[in-house]
């Protein structure tokens, strides 16, 4: 079952988003650190601040993947992806283009047109996962995230979704 978060599923999203950060630390830009000093509130405040979207196998919390919009009124037509990740047990079986399509369809009836995101040039499969997606390169940001003392570029991907 995937779905869009509430208000009452903090600790779903608190348990999917620590384990991803501890288990993939060089796929996202904030470490575990980061987040597992939060407090109740400020992980509320970030679930419901924009739309995250979790996968469940019964009751537990397996993938997650959020969107951003833009604020600005001359830009909410673009939101960008973020926090995605997938439990190893999972991958391979078609649930995070599922994710990605329930997100696609929920950016679209909200007016979003284009998606946005990056992915570490180190990621080549999540780069591959991307373009199989229908997103393409629109650019390299050198140097992007620092990783254990070393600089990492990201490549930034664009997938144009209107109706």
């Amino acid at each position: 079952m995937i779905r869009i978060l509430g208000a009452d599923d903090v600790e779903a999203f608190k348990r999917i988003r620590l384990e991803a950060l501890r288990m993939e630390p060089a796929a996202f830009a904030s470490s575990f650190e980061d987040w597992a000093e939060l407090a109740d509130e400020e992980w509320r405040r970030r679930l419901l601040a924009d739309a995250v979207f979790l996968a469940f196998d019964g009751e537990e919390p397996v993938a997650i993947m959020g969107l951003i919009r833009q604020r600005a009124s001359k830009m909410a037509h673009r939101a960008t992806i973020v926090m995605v990740y997938v439990r190893r047990d999972k991958r391979g079986t078609g649930l995070a283009r599922a994710l990605l399509d329930h997100l696609v369809n929920h950016a679209r009836q909200q007016g979003i047109r284009q998606l946005e995101l990056t992915a570490s040039a180190e990621n080549p499969a999540a780069i591959g996962f991307y373009r199989n997606a229908g997103f393409v390169q629109a650019g390299l940001v050198p140097g992007s995230v620092m990783e254990g003392g070393r600089e990492i570029d990201d490549v930034i991907m664009v997938r144009r979704i209107t109706q």
